[in-house]
């Protein structure tokens, strides 16, 4: 008995550094903001009320742009993994492809967002250099900066996740045994087929953390929105701006980064119900 309470105090105290640095710097500030969340700036009021989470909830202003901000966190996701997957692929293929890709995917991972955002803002504005260069053939450069959609920053969030999200998924494709890609091309599995049944499967866990990262990194954006997103709807962390530094309404602040951290923690749960899902069936159609 007391050779396994020893064991328990060395393991809790082994675990102790990792979760008290959790708690300190990310519990503690959380919980500061969940419970801020319930206070009000009103004069007069409780010290503990639902009114600022009465007022976000029945703001159509803020609904939309929760709306808007869950649009700029899945959509630049979404293009970031079809250009991702594929060019990860691609660097495994051999050393020639690899030092090729390799350094092109680099680029943009050593460029600020709001640089990004000015290159993005500079090419494709009416009047820009993408205007410029069509007008010669006749032709009319869509509106993708401060349009409804907000498709500028929709581009502009892509190309900054996708060497992110190539780092990850490559590095966890490299980690694939070569003996087991051998042995598939000897079984007559083509390049498709290898990406499909085995690679993709095997370096899942890196594909959910590029996603998940560059998901989260997408939905908590100011920069890129503010520059290119239309006047209507803003997404909430430009409106957590103006609110706090502006406005100086800090439980509003509170209330709409915890909204934002719970729709994070939903689309976290979604995405691994879906991928849980897609595997189970997978794994039955390899079974039959």
């Amino acid at each position: 008995m007391t050779r396994a309470k020893s064991s328990t105090a060395a393991l809790l105290l082994c675990l102790l550094p990792g979760v008290g640095y959790l708690a300190v710097l990310f519990g503690l500030p959380l919980a500061g903001v969940v419970i801020g969340s319930f206070t009000s700036r009103a004069p007069g009021a409780s010290p503990l009320t639902l009114d600022t989470w009465t007022a976000l909830i029945s703001n159509p202003v803020y609904v939309d742009g929760l709306f808007f901000s869950l649009w700029q966190g899945v959509a630049p996701t979404l293009l970031g993994l079809l250009i991702s997957l594929p060019l990860a692929a691609l660097m495994q293929m051999n050393d020639t492809s690899r030092s090729l890709f390799g350094t092109l995917y680099k680029i943009p991972l050593v460029v600020p967002g709001v640089v990004a955002g000015f290159l993005v803002l500079v090419i494709l504005d009416r009047g820009g250099m993408g205007t410029r260069l069509l007008a010669p053939l006749g032709l009319e450069m869509p509106r993708l900066v401060r349009d409804g959609l907000g498709l500028g920053a929709i581009i502009a969030s892509t190309w900054k996740a996708v060497p992110f999200m190539t780092l990850i998924i490559a590095g966890s494709m490299a980690a694939i045994s070569r003996d087991v890609l051998a042995a598939a091309r000897t079984l007559g599995a083509g390049r498709l087929t290898t990406l499909r049944r085995i690679q993709l499967p095997l370096a899942q866990p890196g594909i959910t953390a590029a996603v998940l990262l560059s998901f989260i990194g997408s939905l908590g954006s100011y920069v890129i929105p503010s520059l290119l997103g239309p006047a209507y709807p803003l997404p909430l962390s430009v409106h957590m701006f103006v609110q706090g530094f502006r406005e100086g309404n800090w439980p509003m602040v509170y209330a709409m980064g915890t909204l934002l951290s719970v729709v994070a923690i939903a689309v976290l749960l979604a995405y691994y119900a879906v991928i849980g899902s897609l595997s189970g069936s997978a794994g039955k159609g390899a079974g039959r």
